[in-house]
Parts: C-alpha cells; sequence; structure tokens
C-alpha cells in the first residue's frame, strides 16, 4: 500500500512489460483486465466472485452512474466503493464513449456535448470540467478525461478534428483534477486509422505529463490488423514509465498481441456478455454452450480449471441451463469467463516474470486451434 499513485515497470520481455500499479486502496498487478462493472455491477456476477477470480480493479461508467443513481447521490452514500461493497481500486471512464454511442440527440461544441438521457429523455450537459466532478463524486481512483471517440470506418479530416477537440479537453481535465494524491487521470491517445494523428495525439497528451495514458477509439469497427498498427505507431510515442490502458478490448486474442506490443491495462464486457449469450472462453477455445452437442455429455467445460463453474458443473446442464434462458447459465458462463481471462493474465504475467513471453504466446495459441473436446 501507499499513499501515492506510482507505477513500477518490473521488467520487459520483447514489447511484453511486467509492471504493478500500486495506490491507496491497493495494487494492481499489470498487464491486468479489468472487468467492467458499467452501473456498479458486474454483470451477472457478486464482486466478492470478481475478486476471486483475481481482479485488482473494476470500472464504472460516468454516463450510467450520473443518469441514475445520479453522482450526487452516490457522493452522499459514502461513494461508489462503499455503495457497492469493494474497497479496491476503481476505474472511471469519461461517459464520452456512451454519450456519442448511446444518446439519441446531441449536441457537440468546444465547450463540451448536450445531450439527451436514453434512460428518460432528459436534457444534460458534459463538459471536461463537468466530467471530472462527477468522477471525483463517485470517488474513482483512475479517472479518464473527456474525449470524443469516432467510430471507424471515418473521413480523415473528421478523425483529425475529433482529435484536436479531444487534446484540448484533455488539458481541460487536467487542469480540473489538479492534485488528487493517491489518485490519477488518464489521457486518451485518438486519432482513427491515421498514424500521423495518432502520434500527433501521443505527443499531445504526453506533453501534459499524465500519470497514465490510454488508446481509446480502437476495436470500434476496425480490422484487428488495424488496431495492432495504430498500437506499434503510438506505443513508442508514449512514456515507458507510465501505464498504458487499451480501451475496451478485447478478445483473449487481442490481449495475447496487445501485451506483446507493450499495453499494461485492458478492459472489455466481452467475458460478462458472452457468457450472458451461452459463450464460453475457456484454454481450448470458444465454446459456445447453446450447441446440440453438448445436450448429454456429463464432462465440465475444463477439468483443470480453478474455478468451480469450469470445473464442477457439467456441460449438459449448462447447456439445458442456457437454452431454457435460467438467469444461472449466464451467471455461471460468466463467473467461468472472468476467470479465464484471469487466469491468462497470470499466465502472462508469469510468462513474462520467467523470459519465456514467447513461448507462453505460441502454446496458448496452439492450444486455443487445437479447439474444444471431441464431441461424446
Amino acid at each position: 500500500m501507499t499513499e501515492t499513485f506510482q507505477f513500477n515497470l518490473k521488467t520487459t520481455d520483447g514489447g511484453a512489460r511486467l509492471g504493478e500499479v500500486t495506490m491507496p486502496r491497493g495494487t494492481i498487478r499489470t498487464p491486468a483486465f479489468m472487468p467492467v462493472g458499467t452501473v456498479g455491477t458486474v454483470k451477472a456476477m457478486y464482486l466478492d466472485q470478481v475478486r476471486e477470480t483475481g481482479a485488482d480493479i473494476i470500472l464504472g461508467n460516468t454516463y450510467h452512474l450520473m443518469l441514475r443513481p445520479g453522482a450526487e447521490r452516490v457522493a452522499r452514500l459514502g461513494g461508489l466503493h462503499k455503495l457497492i461493497r469493494w474497497e479496491h481500486p476503481i476505474l472511471t471512464d469519461s461517459g464520452g464513449f456512451q454519450v456519442m454511442s448511446l444518446s439519441g440527440l446531441r449536441k457537440l461544441d468546444e465547450q463540451g456535448v448536450t445531450f439527451k438521457s436514453h434512460v428518460d429523455g432528459s436534457l444534460h450537459h458534459m463538459s471536461p470540467e463537468r466530467s471530472i466532478e462527477i468522477q471525483g463524486l463517485l470517488g474513482s481512483d483512475i479517472q479518464m478525461q473527456l474525449d470524443e471517440c469516432v467510430a471507424l470506418p471515418a473521413e480523415p479530416k473528421e478523425i483529425e478534428r475529433a482529435m484536436e477537440l479531444s487534446l484540448r479537453w484533455a488539458e481541460r481535465c487536467r487542469v480540473a483534477f489538479g492534485e488528487q494524491p493517491g489518485k490519477a487521470m488518464f489521457g486518451i491517445v485518438q486519432g482513427g486509422d491515421q498514424p500521423d494523428l495518432r502520434v500527433r495525439s501521443a505527443e499531445g497528451l504526453r506533453q501534459l505529463d499524465l500519470k497514465g495514458y490510454a488508446v481509446g477509439g480502437l476495436a470500434v469497427g476496425e480490422p484487428q490488423d488495424v488496431m495492432l498498427r495504430m498500437l506499434e505507431t503510438t506505443l513508442p510515442v508514449l512514456p515507458s514509465d507510465k501505464p498504458r490502458y487499451l480501451m475496451g478490448v478485447g478478445t483473449p486474442d487481442d490481449i495475447l498481441k496487445s501485451v506483446a506490443r507493450g499495453i499494461d491495462m485492458f478492459d472489455c464486457v466481452m467475458p460478462t456478455r458472452s457468457g450472458r449469450h451461452g459463450l464460453a472462453f475457456t484454454r481450448r477455445g470458444r465454446i459456445n454452450i447453446r450447441n446440440a452437442r453438448h445436450a448429454e455429455d456429463m464432462r465440465p467445460l475444463d477439468e483443470d480449471s480453478s474455478c468451480p463453474a469450469a470445473r464442477d458443473y457439467s456441460r449438459a446442464y449448462l447447456h439445458h441451463l442456457v437454452r431454457s434462458d435460467e438467469a444461472l447459465g449466464g451467471m455461471l458462463l460468466s463467473w467461468n469467463n472472468l476467470s479465464y481471462y484471469q487466469d491468462l493474465m497470470k499466465g502472462i504475467r508469469a510468462a513474462i516474470a520467467e523470459g519465456r513471453f514467447a513461448d507462453f504466446y505460441a502454446e496458448t495459441q496452439e492450444a486455443w486451434a487445437k479447439g474444444d473436446l471431441e464431441p461424446v
């Protein structure tokens, strides 16, 4: 534990980095996967379970929490940590992505964005300063700048406009954040699929001397190879002694390949969203438990898993639950998926520490490619 926010880069193996973020609420082992708790809950999971899977930090969402229950109410109730019974670090995203993607009606200008709530149609204004204020009311440990995220594909001029606006907003967020001992504000690199814009954005954010840097606006419609090229362009420009966070990513394959290029932190709704729809992630790859081949298969998803959902429940039972739309099916598969993601991160960290990340990468890819067990 420490009273300040610190990042310690312990060692590297090729492009992969092993590190540790320390802050008053706890330590985040990197590379880290951060489960998404959009409205103060990681869907279909108890937070005690989330912690037991190996999660050091979870996410909350500024847009959703400002609409309900409301940031001021959360503050009156003692902050988000107390409200949801999670005493470990919380990162809140700025709300910018949700404003752009969920709001049916919005008006964007230099000051911020005015939008209608997707919940009840009420009118709200989100400026860089208000975004940081809300995140402060929530009590989050890592706060993200407000940015404009452009869906790809898009015209280069539109990408450039949004990137420049996001840079100006980053500076305003830094001023609004001020000095908050033990907490951090991260900037967000934008620039779409344009390498020169990514470099300009990263250089501009670096000048602000922030405590961490995120890469945003990827995994929003572009192919994986484009995402990886943008990382290869962007990461050398960012400080090597600060954490690097790839927002909204992704599949286990995305994570493995992004770690190889130097990313330290990830978040994605995929493990829980997929679990609620009958898709399991395992060391043998993806398994669609809805498929009829599992209906009379009494074997577990993975007999060697440390997770009870993967080890102790039969595929036949999981198949029955999911096909019957029973909530327990989604709960068990979400548990399995989050456990698998955390086991993957644990394996990555151990491999980097031992200087064998390339071998781990190859072995993991080979196991995925080999596929699931033969049907009974």
